[in-house]
């Protein structure tokens, strides 16, 4: 898919990997609706944690050609899930599916009509391979998955084309003190931000379907379809690792 000139959607575009993409994008002469919590040149201001600023966002990319819409938003709670906060648990939900979902409903009838478009959903590891100590936020990726598979054999044949993409830890202001002590103590495999953004524009060029990024990662999640108890033991050792940092 070539990219020049079309017009592309980003949410979360204010984070570490959202400012890789954005780059990259313009690099490749799109034109970029990049949407942000914070006031900033350049970016269309929207709470996607607030149900009237999701409906304003929507309304107004129901009334745009959008050829590309890029899912990248998302919250992450570390720590024992009856401890989570109702607040923060409704607030991770809304940002990290309802509103991927809502975005999506909002441009796919100009994308059907022109039987053409993308949807891109940037999901985590942790969607297919969900860890303890992130419940909630293991949930709304399982669940930003299981949309982007059944999106996708909705609109196949149809000329919207669904990618889904898992990164693994990345190394952004996105981790806490204790996720990034965590990360290195059970030595997870990090990425920069420059490398996940240059995954996703990849999937995005070629119309990947389903990427996880990681070698052993997807060793792990085959397993954890197959023989969930083993990997099961593994994360529980890992469990007890992180009782030290929540």
């Amino acid at each position: 898919m070539q990219l020049n000139n079309k017009t592309i959607v980003i949410t979360g575009a204010q984070g570490g990997i959202g400012r890789c993409l954005v780059n990259l994008l313009k690099e490749q002469q799109a034109n970029i609706i990049a949407i942000g919590r914070k006031e900033e040149a350049g970016v269309t201001q929207a709470d996607l944690a607030d149900n009237n600023s999701i409906d304003r966002l929507c309304k107004e990319l129901k009334n745009k050609h959008v050829d590309i819409l890029i899912n990248l938003a998302g919250m992450m709670y570390f720590g024992q899930l009856k401890q989570q906060p109702v607040v923060d648990l409704e607030k991770l939900i809304a940002v990290n599916l309802t509103a991927p979902i809502k975005l999506t409903q909002a441009v796919l009838p100009a994308m059907e009509k022109n039987c053409q478009g993308s949807i891109v959903n940037i999901g985590s590891i942790f969607g297919s391979l969900p860890f303890p100590y992130f419940s909630a936020y293991s949930s709304t990726k399982a669940g930003l998955k299981g949309f982007s598979d059944s999106l996708r054999r909705e609109y196949k044949n149809r000329g919207i084309n669904v990618t889904h993409v898992s990164p693994r830890a990345v190394d952004t202001p996105f981790n806490t003190d204790e996720i990034s002590l965590f990360n290195e103590r059970i030595k997870s495999s990090i990425d920069s931000p420059q490398r996940v953004a240059d995954i996703i524009l990849n999937a995005i060029i070629k119309e990947k379907r389903n990427i996880n990024i990681g070698f052993s990662e997807n060793i792990f999640i085959s397993i954890n379809h197959i023989l969930p108890s083993l990997v099961d033991k593994a994360l529980v050792e890992k469990r007890d690792i992180a009782n030290r940092y929540i």
